[in-house]
């Protein structure tokens, strides 16, 4: 009997899109309308992501345009973004909000940089919990007798090198978001 460890795979790819998002919510220099996911507005009694109440676009590198749907959202959405962490002032004409980005100071980058190193340190923790999860499942299975000792240790080696996968895809992903945080 081999162990089946698809739970746990999907475990850390979930982790692993968890970390994409985060990183997607970190702006790198560049106007992206991932970094307005997590800002959400009260729309008739019901907060509701700031994407689902108005139309996004980006006409230039440095340059976010937000126009609400229904024009009485104007203020509650540049509140939104005030009360947020984007550190940005928005601009309100009465008929669009814009961002507009600017550059990134050394300082600035250097903290965005220490922010996804924890995010994705974060993501290995959660990742080796999840790995400990499996191998406390393969100790049980062992010692209800369903699986021998060899087929404890590898299960044990797969449920290593499985995790190990995952670490180097983090750290991949980490490194090309250094890279875009740092490039000028």
């Amino acid at each position: 009997m081999s162990v089946d460890f698809k739970e746990f795979g999907r475990k850390m790819e979930k982790t692993l899109d968890h970390l994409d998002e985060d990183f997607g919510a970190v702006r790198a220099g560049r106007a992206n309308p991932k970094v307005l996911d997590r800002i959400t507005v009260e729309y008739y009694g019901t907060e509701t992501a700031l994407n689902g109440v108005a139309n996004i676009s980006s006409p230039d590198a440095r340059t976010l345009v937000i126009q609400p749907w229904d024009s009485s959202l104007m203020k509650t959405i540049e509140k939104a973004i005030l009360t947020s962490d984007l550190g940005i002032n928005p601009q309100n004409d009465g008929k669009v909000i814009r961002l507009i980005f600017p550059q990134l100071t050394e300082e600035r980058r250097r903290d965005l940089t220490k922010q996804v190193k924890k995010y994705a340190e974060d993501a290995k923790v959660a990742m080796r919990n999840i790995r400990r999860d499996g191998m406390d499942y393969v100790k049980k299975l062992k010692k209800n007798s369903e699986i021998t000792e060899d087929e404890q240790k590898k299960a044990e080696k797969d449920l290593q090198d499985m995790l190990d996968k995952y670490i180097k895809k983090v750290d991949e992903t980490l490194a090309a978001k250094e890279k875009e945080l740092m490039a000028i």
